[in-house]
């Protein structure tokens, strides 16, 4: 079959090539991929993998063996996927990481939900949000846009904290109730932050945070360090935290209720770029350059 293998003298230490098939272990799936989609982190980091490794999480496609030990969906079911190896033809996933894609939803979309739809989610599933005040940076970018729609879901009243003016097009649609360029214009507390960017931003944003509220670091797209000054992080009241985001164990569930979300027309996958696998080049420095709006998908059997 073919893969996006890691190669450190490729550009981006990606090339598309010939492997080896993936071998299932009993419980899972082997899936027949039509659709992956890119992740930020996955793209700037490839070259630190073993060279030859099979990469990528985030796939869409058809089960063409069920799982050996019985579990999980049927042969021929459309499925979305989270798992290692995913940027290939065909890709070996735990059932506990799979979920099956309601008619209603086309499988290029499915694709675009994994990694960034699972950790929007689950860091928004964090504390009650219900009438809170939740701001998100980096909002533009594919978990931000996801947030953005999954909190306003909520009954948040949502923040979309952007790059640039150009960048917040279209978060008011999704749901922002405010778009603000950086912090400009934050005049009161908030009561939890997604934030996407690290660096000055995250020291500046936790001087925005309530009592009792909570920052979770997902991503740290301004590759800057955050600096906070001495005393800074001390508070007298109810404690505010920061937290590490990264867990994406048994996804399968959280994934069935993005995919519920998105076949009643709830939640956009929001896809700001696609085209066919062999020009990953492309999409791959759109996404590091950030001129995509939301999630880059690449098509691995092109579209009927």
């Amino acid at each position: 079959m073919r893969a996006l293998i890691v190669d450190r003298d490729a550009p981006g230490a990606l090339r598309l090539g010939p492997t080896a098939d993936p071998e299932p272990a009993p419980h899972q799936l082997l899936v027949e991929v039509r659709h992956i989609s890119l992740n930020r982190g996955e793209v700037a980091f490839a070259g630190r993998r073993p060279a030859g490794t099979v990469h990528g999480y985030d796939a869409a496609g058809v089960v063409v063996r069920a799982a050996a030990d019985g579990t999980g969906p049927a042969e021929g079911t459309r499925v979305a996927a989270f798992g290692e190896g995913a940027w290939a033809e065909r890709m070996a996933v735990d059932v506990t990481a799979v979920a099956e894609v309601p008619a209603e939803v086309d499988l290029a979309d499915a694709a675009a939900l994994p990694m960034a739809g699972v950790t929007a989610l689950r860091t928004l599933r964090t504390r009650d949000i219900l009438g809170r005040r939740v701001l998100i940076t980096g909002a533009a970018g594919g978990v931000g846009r996801y947030a953005v729609q999954l909190a306003a879901l909520g009954g948040a009243h949502v923040i979309a904290s952007v790059g640039s003016a150009r960048r917040g097009e279209g978060l008011a649609e999704l749901g922002a109730h405010e778009v603000v360029v950086g912090l400009e214009g934050i005049d009161r507390p908030v009561d939890l932050i997604l934030d996407n960017v690290g660096g000055p931003q995250l020291a500046a944003a936790w001087q925005l945070l309530a009592a009792g509220g909570s920052v979770q670091n997902i991503g740290w797209a301004s590759d800057e360090p955050a600096v906070f000054e001495p005393y800074s992080l001390f508070f007298v009241g109810p404690a505010k935290t920061m937290s590490t985001f990264g867990d994406v164990r048994e996804v399968g569930p959280d994934l069935a209720t993005l995919l519920g979300f998105a076949a009643a027309g709830r939640l956009s996958s929001e896809i700001g770029w696609r085209g066919p696998w062999e020009r990953y080049g492309e999409a791959a420095r759109a996404l590091l350059e950030r001129r995509v709006a939301g999630k880059a998908v690449l098509d691995v059997v092109p579209p009927a």
